[in-house]
């Protein structure tokens, strides 16, 4: 009875032994020795969770690294402000040569701001996204800047999906066609879900942009994402990414913990929990990595090509254990030394006549000019506009508005360009009479604490401006996106149907006049 006994306990180690190496076979491959380099035949088991097999020892670890690039703002082409992407492109074609498992996404606001895409509409940079095989992209609010027209035009050239789970049409309360909510790919047996959304963007899209169309935000925003990552997981995803076009407000973390509070204007802390495993961000133009309480990290990387983002995990293929190994802002001064990738000047050849305009010598700068000086001179040629096309109808108070220059936000000393130009003054806002009540004028222009409002007085405002009257109507000029953002209570008169913008009045103004 005792032998007996003893055999049964022995036939029992032996099971126990064959079947430890054949549980949570349910990531990736999670199959043969022979598959992953073992003992032919194991059949791979990580009780511990230690990223070995029990029995044969092999690394059951797939390892995906992350590039997030948010903000490139077009800036396709060096400049004596910063440089282009031909080196960052030699470095991530080095790097998807060197890391077995790459993924390389946009989280939003790609095409607006330089000469180069802004005279191709975004196509020029969707191009080389496309030979940097992209995986998708996020839209940002200024992907809208040129109406929702060119956003279906780029989506028509790109080899990758543009992503926003959360834009809808106004008309069907249904998303629209031109977005996925998110996108499954595969890499080394790992099964990766990408999400996409855009946060709560309004104030800085032109309103006539998106007339047809509204986010959904806060917590909609949430129950979408927590439903579409549920739908993921169902589908075998092993791995969630969030790309959100929204951000945190500051930069300077570095791998710290963030608390929930900080960051739940934009995001709820609740997708941490079981939801979303790692988050790249934009919109805010900041640099930071940081995790959050429940030790999922977020990244962003300051935008305008000042660097990208990267995020390596590591994946037991057996348990599904991920960890994240490695978190961080990769700068400019990483690649700006390597050799120029060849593509971006075939891309530059290849679009030449369109953006042969860019080239234009409007005049020379005597001198640096800052942000305050150029804006107070578009101020002025807005007055200036205002009087000589509506001034024998209407009293012209004023010119201005919201006027804030983009990267270099400057001009500096030497020949101008219109690219200089146009990418300081990218927006293409007409320009546009309004009516205002006094109190109005009085609060968001005359009196505004808003160190973004520029304003200029005509030779009539000069005459009345300590003296306005708070029930009375008055007419100033300013452009599409001062006149519709409706807190500035401003009524539509007449848009200018030319498609006149600031950096034509202004290089007009340098072209005829000069600059001092």
């Amino acid at each position: 009875m005792k032998n007996k006994i003893i055999s049964l306990l022995l036939l029992l180690i032996t099971v126990l032994t064959v079947s430890s190496c054949t549980i949570n076979l349910n990531i990736g491959q999670g199959g043969g020795g022979e598959q992953n380099g073992g003992e032919a035949d194991c059949l791979h088991a990580d009780v511990n969770d230690d990223g070995e097999c029990d029995k044969c020892f092999d690394s059951l670890l797939v390892v995906i690294d992350f590039y997030a690039i948010n903000d490139l703002h077009g800036k396709l082409l060096d400049t004596d402000s910063q440089p282009g992407v031909d080196e960052l492109t030699t470095y991530l074609k080095k790097r998807g040569d060197i890391d077995e498992h790459t993924v390389l996404i946009s989280s939003g606001d790609m095409w607006q701001g330089s000469s180069e895409s802004n005279l191709t509409r975004g196509k020029i940079v969707t191009e080389w996204m496309n030979e940097l095989d992209f995986v998708s992209m996020t839209i940002g609010n200024h992907e809208f800047d040129w109406g929702e027209e060119y956003i279906e035009e780029n989506l028509k050239a790109a080899e990758f999906p543009f992503l926003a789970i959360n834009i809808y049409e106004r008309e069907t309360n249904t998303p629209v066609d031109y977005c996925a909510p998110s996108v499954m790919i595969e890499r080394g047996g790992i099964q990766i879900g990408i999400i996409g959304a855009i946060g709560d963007c309004y104030s800085s899209i032109s309103p006539d942009k998106v007339e047809d169309v509204y986010f959904k935000t806060g917590d909609e925003l949430t129950e979408l994402i927590k439903d579409e990552a549920t739908r993921l997981r169902d589908g075998g995803a092993d791995l969630i990414i969030y790309s959100l076009h929204d951000g945190y407000g500051s930069s300077g973390s570095s791998g710290g913990m963030i608390s929930s509070n900080r960051i739940s204007s934009y995001y709820d802390p609740s997708l941490s929990q079981g939801y979303i495993d790692l988050v790249f961000e934009g919109h805010t133009h900041q640099r930071y990595v940081f995790h959050d309480t429940y030790d999922v990290y977020h990244l962003q990387n300051g935008g305008e090509n000042k660097g990208i983002s990267h995020a390596e995990i590591a994946i037991n293929q057996i348990t599904g254990t991920l960890v994240v190994t490695e978190a961080s802002f990769i700068s400019t001064s990483n690649y700006t030394g390597l050799e120029d990738d060849p593509i971006v000047n075939d891309l530059k050849d290849k679009y030449g006549d369109d953006i042969a305009k860019g080239d234009e010598v409007l005049g020379f700068n005597p001198s640096y000019k800052d942000d305050y000086y150029v804006c107070g001179k578009v101020a002025e040629l807005y007055a200036d506009f205002g009087v000589r096309t509506w001034g024998d109808e209407y009293d012209i108070v004023l010119g201005g508005g919201y006027l804030s220059l983009r990267s270099p936000y400057s001009l500096g000393e030497g020949e101008i360009r219109y690219s200089d130009l146009q990418m300081i003054l990218p927006f293409d806002n007409k320009l546009a009479l309004c009516s205002v009540k006094g109190e109005d004028l009085l609060r968001k222009f005359i009196n505004t604490s808003n160190s973004n409002y520029h304003i200029y007085y005509t030779e009539y405002g000069a005459s009345i401006k300590e003296k306005i009257d708070t029930d009375a109507t008055y007419y100033i000029i300013v452009d599409m996106y001062t006149a519709l953002y409706a807190p500035n209570k401003l009524t539509l008169i007449e848009e200018y149907p030319e498609e006149i913008y600031a950096r034509d009045l202004l290089g007009e103004y340098i072209k005829t006049v000069g600059l001092k």
